[in-house]
């Protein structure tokens, strides 16, 4: 199965995008070419300008204590494990307790680094951070990997409370409603939401199926269009009735 998201608010919008950045972070910092770890310094600068949301810290310590009280209230549930409960319990205080002791600004002790800066403001000009335009740099490549790794591990270090603290509201949010079945007649479906609250879409679909959808969605409606892959050539709307899996998550 493939699995696609659509976020239905900013915030959720941001962790989905902060979550693709670690991950691809911490594939290519563990690796040991150079090449390898100059993308995963640029993939700190994009975390960097992507968690510099000012109400960034403050939305996720709202949502962990907002769960918190709600995980606290199944205590006691015969259908709840207790071990299972306490252990995330345990994981949202801890990742709370973290964003918590991050003091200022996030981030700003890069923002304080002149030379990673000035390493930032090369990088939006095409081939900018060439050996001749950046000699420091080019130096700092000529490492050994356990040195740059080093580097890489002390300055992803402000960003990690958040990142904690991100997966668990995803997490929690991707858990929070079972998946349905529905059929999209001629490769379209279409749902009036009724009033139902979501903060994020999901749609499953089996890899047999070369197509992708494409959702758009409001307070008033959900639309979902599949589009048939082929290469590298534009999309064309699919023709046949196509099966998915569709998930409503709300926290």
């Amino acid at each position: 199965m493939i699995v696609y998201e659509h976020p239905l608010s900013e915030r959720v919008r941001t962790l989905l995008r902060l979550e693709d950045l670690f991950g691809r972070f911490h594939c290519y910092e563990s690796r040991e070419v150079a090449n390898d770890h100059h993308i995963a310094l640029l993939l700190v600068f994009e975390i960097l300008e992507v968690a510099s949301r000012a109400d960034l810290k403050s939305d996720l310590l709202q949502e962990l204590d907002r769960q918190k009280q709600v995980l606290l209230a199944l205590r006691g549930n015969p259908e709840i494990s207790e071990d299972a409960l306490s252990h995330v319990l345990n994981q949202i205080e801890s990742a709370s307790t973290q964003l918590l002791q991050a003091s200022g600004k996030l981030g700003q002790e890069l923002r304080d680094n002149e030379w990673l800066m000035s390493i930032k403001q090369r990088t939006v000009i095409p081939g900018g951070v060439c050996q001749f335009d950046l000699p420091s740099y080019y130096f700092w490549l000529q490492q050994s990997s356990d040195s740059r790794r080093q580097a890489l591990n002390q300055w992803i270090a402000p960003f990690l409370p958040t990142r904690d603290a991100m997966q668990i509201v995803l997490k929690l949010l991707r858990g929070s409603s079972k998946a349905t079945q529905q059929i999209a007649q001629q490769g379209v479906y279409q749902q009036m939401m009724g009033g139902r609250v979501a903060q994020m879409l999901r749609v499953s679909l089996d890899d047999q199926y070369n197509c992708v959808p494409e959702i758009s969605a409001n307070k008033y409606a959900l639309n979902i269009r599949f589009t048939v892959q082929e290469g590298a050539q534009r999309p064309k709307p699919a023709e046949d009735d196509i099966a998915f899996e569709l998930t409503f998550c709300a926290l």
